[in-house]
């Protein structure tokens, strides 16, 4: 059997697939493969995401047997059992045995979790969180979520919960999360959120639908006052987050990936400002950027496969 191991990163706006063999697996070096990416269609749903995944690891593999297959899933899994809970942002997937699903298909061992605690793995052991031994990693973008590695080992919490710092309340007063709840970060923080707040400021007109997060820091840093005033509230609620976590847990480490942390200096000074300003003055910590970009969900797939003992 070729030690050939497949990395699945199911997202709320795109799919992506990496084939990379052990002895290649070195971010920035040999690295992948060949990567497969396709952007979600606007109604896209479950069947499309598990069908067009399915397809990408086909292509990848090209007919020979995959050693293990690596999942990063954007939404609430549970990890013991492999089964997809929920999607915030794509419909269909309550409740569904993805793990079993994979498993049936490609033949092979198959481990999945959700993305942000799959990426902190990742940049754990191949990244910008190497050599520290407590971290936690936060995804700013579709949405906001949060992954944990505690002495050296993932820690999920009761049921896979631990992380969800994207649905911290730091303003009770705020407008409402898709959670049902007012004021989360990810309401305030996430892209998508931040170009609707921005686009319902400008009433109608083109600009409305163009809108992303990648838009309003642009506008933001273009000199937009509405662009900025709402760039600098989502990266002050960020901050107060991880001020509140770093309280509570106290990591030595912060690492921020995803889209909305390619906003620029004005987002990382604000985000740093709020959290060293939330945390007690006693409580020492940084906040970096992740060095894995983009792929970090992938090479998370794979640390934890490595975790797990299933790389051959």
């Amino acid at each position: 059997m070729d030690d050939l191991l497949l990395a699945f990163d199911f997202g709320g706006t795109k799919l992506t697939a990496a084939l990379t063999r052990l002895s290649h697996s070195v971010p920035g070096q040999q690295g992948w493969l060949d990567v497969r990416r396709v952007f979600s269609p606007e109604g896209g749903d479950a069947q499309f995401d598990m069908e067009t995944m399915i397809k990408l690891g086909a292509e990848l593999l090209a007919g020979r047997q995959a050693t293990a297959v690596g999942v990063s899933f954007g939404g609430l899994v549970d990890y013991e059992t492999g089964t997809v809970r929920l999607s915030h942002h794509v419909p269909g997937w309550e409740n569904i045995p993805l793990q079993a699903l994979l498993a049936a298909e490609f033949s092979a061992p198959i481990r999945i979790d959700n993305d942000a605690n799959v990426a902190a793995l990742g940049e754990h052991r191949f990244g910008a969180g190497q050599g520290h031994d407590s971290l936690m990693y936060i995804t700013v973008s579709t949405g906001v979520g949060g992954g944990w590695v505690l002495s050296g080992k993932p820690w999920r919490g009761h049921a896979g919960m631990a992380g969800e710092i994207g649905h911290t309340v730091v303003d009770p007063s705020g407008p409402l999360c898709l959670c049902g709840k007012r004021g989360c970060v990810e309401r305030l923080a996430s892209g998508p959120y931040m170009a609707q707040d921005w686009a319902e400021e400008q009433g109608s007109g083109g600009a409305r639908e163009l809108a992303t997060g990648k838009d309003v820091a642009e506008m933001a840093a273009k000199g937009d006052e509405a662009a900025r005033r709402i760039l600098l509230r989502g990266a002050r609620a960020l901050g107060v987050g991880i001020g509140n976590a770093a309280n509570l847990i106290n990591p030595q480490l912060f690492v921020l990936g995803g889209g909305v942390t390619k906003s620029g200096d004005l987002w990382w000074d604000a985000v740093r400002q709020s959290a060293h300003e939330t945390a007690l003055p006693e409580v020492h910590f940084e906040i970096v950027p992740a060095s894995l970009g983009d792929d970090a969900p992938l090479w998370g797939a794979i640390a934890l496969l490595m975790a797990e003992g299933l790389t051959g």
